[in-house]
């Protein structure tokens, strides 16, 4: 299979360090406020990863950490941690904050059906090895102190290394466009350089002893401790949101490579952003929701709300590498989408068999596959799953036959794909449930329409659900329905 490499850009023929075992590290949410949609999609992105590399047989061991200490408000150590101002303004303790933010994490992502990573390391239980990479960074001359702040030099690190491999922009023009004013500037040897560890402030709640004084660990130092710990001085894939590539990941490289001398991982896998009829996502234009607000559709921007399954098979229907857009009508497309895919999983076992196939499933199994391979192509995948709809409904309606061989693979085929891969299920209790009690409600009418011979009136209720695309067909002894 091939995968898009963000530090290579273009897509590279993947083959595991150590096969048959992958080793893949994400980067998790700061827990200082509710899990946003910009997460989800990361997450739900590389769980449908995981999920098919696991059905290619792979052993996958995928770590995802939480940060709950270090991430300063403007993503450039200066100002407050994030969690911590969260805990003065609420008037709780740090790690209540995390607490109750990571119950919040966990709960959404298992209303999206997410596998849950092998391991989720926290960065204020990994002090140890912080300090420890720190001081290794320092002793091969990548680092230096001021008053107990351990900065890494980027511009020493650039003479040898490519510091800006990854977002691909030249370090002049960094450097151009650094502010100099910035809080604690004057500690530093250069404008770029960034805290390997902070010196703690009489006020700082969090804070751990170490070779410099009281302190804590910058952001970026966690996510190569661990990734390290977990996965070794080299891994396969290391992946998170495309926001990250021009700080984040780009100091995780350098420190990484300042300590070990190597780079972390073979393929930089990324999520491209979310917009809103067309414009960023952000709570300053008013246009951005929390997932609990897009499954009550209690918001401005919504008609109503939309159940999980259907706003992951809306996320899938786009690339991880493309914006995906929110829309109304977007929504509700793959709503009515979700459904027909659904419906045609429930026709299967009913299929009536014969002794020949009138089409050709390999045809169908191969494309599917195919796009899965080629950097997790879940848009083209869905197209060609709803080739294999149109034949169910075909098949159903005695237009098209199938074996009982072809019939127990398409099956199977869909089982792997539909629930194994993509991560899709039944939503017990959700909006399908409503609409199969009224579509019952509503034939249950019709039945009673057509023995009283009113065939206008059937014809009438027949015609307005097909222009809803819900198509009604009668047998000769039952009448079903179907999304088309």
């Amino acid at each position: 299979m091939k995968i898009y490499n963000t530090l290579t850009r273009q897509k590279e023929v993947f083959q595991p360090l150590n096969p048959p075992y992958v080793g893949l590290y994400v980067c998790g949410p700061t827990l200082y406020s509710y899990a946003h949609l910009g997460n989800c999609r990361t997450y739900i992105s590389f769980d449908v990863a995981v999920r098919y590399l696991k059905h290619l047989g792979y052993k996958v061991r995928y770590v995802r950490n939480i940060t709950d200490v270090g991430h300063l408000e403007n993503d450039a150590d200066e100002g407050e941690d994030k969690i911590a101002k969260r805990a003065r303004l609420e008037k709780l303790e740090p790690m209540e904050i995390v607490q109750l933010y990571a119950v919040d994490f966990h709960h959404v992502l298992d209303q999206f059906n997410l596998l849950p990573p092998s391991i989720e390391p926290s960065a204020s239980g990994h002090i140890i090895e912080q300090i420890e990479m720190t001081k290794r960074i320092i002793e091969n001359g990548f680092a230096y102190e001021v008053d107990g702040t351990i900065w890494f030099d980027v511009e020493k690190f650039a003479k040898t290394y490519p510091y800006t491999q990854l977002s691909g922009r030249k370090l002049d023009d960094l450097l151009e466009g650094t502010r100099d004013n910035l809080e604690g500037q004057s500690e530093k040897r250069g404008r770029l350089d960034f805290a390997l560890w902070k010196k703690a402030k009489p006020e700082h709640i969090m804070r751990w002893p170490s070779p410099w004084g009281e302190g804590f660990p910058g952001w970026h130092i966690e996510c190569s401790a661990m990734s390290t710990k977990y996965l070794g001085e080299e891994f396969d894939i290391h992946g998170g949101g495309l926001d990250l590539i021009p700080t984040h990941h780009t100091n995780e490289i350098a420190q990484h490579v300042a300590c070990l001398h190597k780079s972390p991982a073979k393929i930089w896998m990324h999520t491209n952003m979310l917009t809103v009829n067309g414009q960023k996502m952000s709570k300053s234009l008013g246009n951005s929701f929390l997932p609990a607000q897009l499954f009550s559709g209690n918001h401005p921007l919504l008609e109503r709300g939309y159940s999980p399954m259907v706003v992951r098979f809306f996320m899938l229907q786009a690339h991880y590498r493309s914006t995906l857009d929110f829309s109304n009508e977007a929504l509700q497309a793959s709503e009515k989408g979700l459904q027909r895919l659904m419906n045609a999983v429930k026709l299967i076992p009913g299929l009536k068999t014969s002794d020949n196939s009138s089409f050709d499933f390999s045809k169908i199994e191969s494309s599917v596959y195919d796009a899965m391979s080629d950097d997790f192509n879940t848009p083209i995948a869905i197209a060609s799953l709803f080739e294999g709809v149109r034949i169910i409904n075909s098949i159903n309606d005695g237009k098209d036959s199938i074996t009982a061989s072809d019939k127990e693979s398409l099956q199977k085929f869909l089982q792997d794909i539909v629930f194994d891969i993509l991560g899709l299920k039944e939503e017990s209790g959700a909006a399908s449930d409503k609409v199969e009690g009224l579509m019952n409600l509503v034939l249950e009418l019709r039945k009673q329409v057509r023995a009283n011979k009113d065939f206008a009136t059937s014809d009438k209720i027949r015609d307005a659900l097909n222009e809803l695309s819900i198509q009604v067909k009668d047998g000769k002894d039952d009448t079903t329905w179907n999304l088309g």
